[in-house]
């Protein structure tokens, strides 16, 4: 199906079916100079290596596309492992409150925040979420990332989780983005309720009715979320809701240690959670027990960045052995699409090395997503989501800050062109 011959250099990330890369392998991401790759009509890669090699190959064959990737860098396309992308309604307007010192929770407890959020996105129809939803999934794609975390949680009603949940599936279904889907009905508690009655709520109507469409194909969800938090839901109620989620099917993914220390590291660690996002203020404790549970920490440099939060502890979590993914958070509190912007940030601001990042943004966040034996890295079998930039470094990626839109050459999902940037045909990126 599609030829990228002759790469300056092509980042396979790992090249030997890591399933994730810890510190010591994220140390060294595989590199190959002057290679050429092959996806077959089947979507998948069939062949990775030096460019006479694959030449002398695939002699014989022909293909829809060939692609001369002369002077320019094949990498992984990227995943991003926690967003937040249906909902109406922006809050612009909160943005100016913070920068003007109100806190988080003092903005949610003035009926702001997720409240807001939830307002809106009740009132909204389908077909409005699945319009401003499908313009947000497209711009994640140009930006370089081919698979996405989507959550529900801006309903917190049965009905309204419903809706995100089945625009969610429309976009799987009909969009290139690779989608892995989230229930986050304990996004927050609803007004009217205490936390007790929102998680009996989850257990006895949302779940029940989730695995009747789940078990009529309506509806795929992959994941359980639930925000952690003091003053939302406490440890005891998080752990019936996630463990009620894994009872039916759901892999374990959820906020924790986000705002205050909660213990949720430690809680994720023993109900086998895939991933935890968030871990600002997570205890040492929780950190040395997700590195041996194999529990992803999903950090989120712009949710540190933008609410002026301490930055997770990248650096000790790494030198533990946690296997650290990146997530956007993209939402309406934290308006970033661009998965390189947050490897940017994570390399500034939470001391990681650009290889580490990348790592995060490849491998690891497909790993959190349980993903990471079909996506995360140009490896023969894996799916052929790829991203070509105009450079021959790839490093360019996350040195060039917002720079992406100059920079990213092609975005191929299944070795499928789905996005090519004309702009970098007529200019050098730097």
């Amino acid at each position: 199906r599609l030829l990228l011959e002759n790469a300056h250099q092509l980042v396979l990330v790992c090249g030997r079916g890591e399933r994730y890369l810890r510190r010591e392998g994220a140390a060294s991401i595989a590199l190959l100079r002057g290679a050429s790759l092959v996806v077959g009509l089947d979507g998948c890669i069939k062949a990775v290596g030096q460019a006479d090699v694959i030449r002398n190959q695939f002699s014989e064959a022909t293909f829809e596309r060939i692609i001369d990737c002369s002077g320019k860098c094949v990498l992984p396309g990227l995943v991003d492992a926690h967003t937040h992308p249906v909902w109406a309604g922006d809050r612009v307007h909160e943005f100016a409150m913070k920068l003007a010192g109100a806190s988080y929770m003092e903005i949610h407890q003035a009926g702001g925040g997720i409240h807001f959020t939830v307002e809106h996105t009740r009132k909204a129809t389908e077909e409005e979420l699945f319009g401003t939803f499908k313009h947000r999934l497209e711009r994640m794609l140009r930006a370089g990332s081919t698979l996405v975390e989507c959550k529900s949680g801006y309903g917190l009603n049965l009905e309204t989780e419903l809706k995100m949940l089945r625009v969610i599936e429309r976009a799987r279904q009909s969009m290139d983005i690779g989608i892995s889907s989230t229930y986050c009905g304990a996004h927050s508690v609803p007004k009217g309720k205490t936390a007790t009655e929102a998680t009996d709520d989850i257990i006895n109507n949302h779940l029940p009715k989730l695995k009747e469409l789940k078990l009529s194909g309506e509806i795929q969800v992959n994941n359980i979320d639930v925000f952690c938090e003091k003053g939302v839901f406490d440890l005891e109620s998080t752990r019936r809701i996630l463990q009620a989620g894994k009872d039916i099917g759901l892999q374990i993914n959820f906020h924790g240690d986000e705002l205050h220390p909660m213990k949720s590291a430690e809680l994720g660690a023993e109900l086998g959670a895939q991933a935890i996002s968030h871990l600002e203020e997570v205890s040492d404790e929780g950190i040395t027990a997700m590195a041996r549970a194999k529990c992803a920490a999903v950090l989120l440099p712009t949710t540190a960045y933008m609410l002026r939060l301490k930055q997770p502890q990248a650096r000790k979590m790494l030198e533990e052995g946690v296997i650290v993914a990146l997530g956007s958070d993209f939402n309406p509190n934290a308006y970033c699409f661009s998965m390189p912007m947050v490897m940017h940030l994570a390399c500034v601001n939470m001391k990681m090395s650009m290889n580490e990042a990348l790592a995060a943004a490849t491998i690891n966040a497909a790993y959190a997503l349980g993903k990471s034996d079909t996506h995360g890295s140009l490896e023969v079998g894996k799916q052929g989501d790829l991203v070509v930039i105009n450079s021959s470094r790839w490093e360019h990626l996350i040195y060039q800050f917002g720079g992406h839109e100059a920079l990213i050459n092609y975005v191929i999902v299944k070795g499928k062109v789905v996005y090519q940037n004309e702009r970098c045909e007529t200019m050098s990126s730097y």
